[in-house]
């Protein structure tokens, strides 16, 4: 299925171009989230009268997505949670969690679809998790998990 970029789209095109993806794609994630149009004679028309202005918003967010970079990058968080002997937690720490805990320490809200934990949090320790902010600016901050108390 054919469809127009309204903002760039990491890994998959820029604004204005004209890309071919599934169908499931195109109608579940890129129109569903207002990031792309279906690819009609019309649709591509105003596409191009309104490219300068998309590429304006896109820049603004961008911007927006640099300052939040710049206040959480490096950041180390802190969880506590129940864990076993052997350092293993009862569930894990989920992007949502993640995204509370930034919400409360900095006021800054965050979708969880944005966090992507390198790997799955499931022990003590820490943890480097990468948030994508924007198309091309990502921030890594780590989560520090500590027991909240050892049950037997």
């Amino acid at each position: 299925m054919k469809v127009i970029l309204l903002e760039n789209v990491k890994r998959i095109g820029s604004i204005g171009e004209v890309i071919d993806v599934k169908r499931g794609f195109a109608r579940n994630f890129l129109i569903a989230n207002k990031k792309a149009l279906y690819a009609s004679k019309e649709n591509i028309k105003e596409v191009e009268k309104i490219k300068a202005e998309l590429s304006k918003k896109d820049n603004e967010r961008k911007q927006e997505a640099a300052k939040i970079a710049e206040q959480i990058n490096n950041k180390e968080y802190s969880v506590q949670k129940l864990s076993t002997e052997n350092n293993e937690l009862y569930g894990s720490v989920k992007p949502t969690e993640i995204s509370k805990l930034i919400q409360e320490e900095n006021k800054i809200e965050i979708k969880p679809s944005m966090i992507q934990p390198v790997e799955e949090i499931k022990s003590l320790g820490k943890f480097k998790v990468k948030i994508s902010l924007h198309s091309e600016v990502d921030a890594e901050i780590v989560i520090n998990v500590t027991s909240a108390d050892t049950i037997q």
